[in-house]
């Protein structure tokens, strides 16, 4: 399964979601720098866009790299339904590129935020959280702009197609104020588009694939990713 691994100027997580991917037999990662535009994602059967800061965070998180000539690649390849996720920064790239609604803000904290969370993983099923439904997971984070903010009539509709994949909690899975690390409306941690197979997470699940890094929790998520593209 070919996944085209993004790289913008300021991404640094892109050697973490390789490593990440080769501890799966069907996955078959490959760097692609952005500015091969279009021409590197030919052979992509999924896109990952990792975390880092691209153009440094330039204007907004993200807004940059979603202007560049390989974001409308990733916009045609997810019309086209291949499976596209966004961690942390690939996230923001998603938001301002219009693939995934609202927007992500600087944390209430006004503080770049790094540490270890809980996620409930919502009872709906998804291509990305098979076999979790209804989990707690334990993943680390890492940004300053990772306070999800949407209007009120995107948020009724993610609630109301069940779009919204995790949610900010404690360790007995209790959606609470104090486990919300970002300020993210609703504790939201991630949000699925409408056909259901573009994913932006603000939470690294890369950095959690092997039990000596604190968690596998990631690796189930990387899995399904690879069996949606099957």
């Amino acid at each position: 399964m070919s996944i085209a691994v993004i790289r913008f100027p300021g991404t640094n997580n892109d050697d973490d979601v390789m490593r990440a991917l080769r501890q799966i037999p069907a996955a078959k990662p490959y760097l692609v720098p952005s500015r091969k535009g279009l021409a590197g994602l030919q052979d992509a059967e999924g896109i990952i866009i990792p975390g880092g800061f691209s153009y440094g965070d330039y204007m907004r998180a993200g807004a940059v790299a979603a202007m560049e000539v390989i974001s409308a690649g990733i916009r045609d390849l997810a019309e086209d339904g291949k499976p596209v996720l966004g961690i942390s920064n690939g996230f923001q790239i998603l938001a301002e590129a219009g693939l995934l609604p609202g927007a992500l803000l600087p944390n209430v904290s006004a503080r770049f935020i790094c540490r270890w969370v809980y996620l409930r993983v919502s009872d709906q099923p998804s291509i990305f959280t098979e076999n979790l439904e209804n989990a707690v997971i334990r993943l680390p984070i890492a940004h300053a702009e990772g306070n999800y903010f949407c209007s009120e009539d995107y948020l009724i509709a993610l609630e109301g197609e069940k779009r919204i994949p995790f949610k900010y909690c404690n360790a007995q899975g209790e959606i609470t104020e104090d486990s919300n690390p970002n300020g993210s409306i609703e504790n939201i941690a991630g949000v699925i588009n409408q056909k259901g197979n573009v994913l932006g997470m603000m939470s690294h699940p890369e950095r959690a694939t092997r039990q000596i890094l604190g968690s596998t929790d990631g690796l189930e998520i990387l899995e399904n990713f690879v069996r949606a593209i099957r």
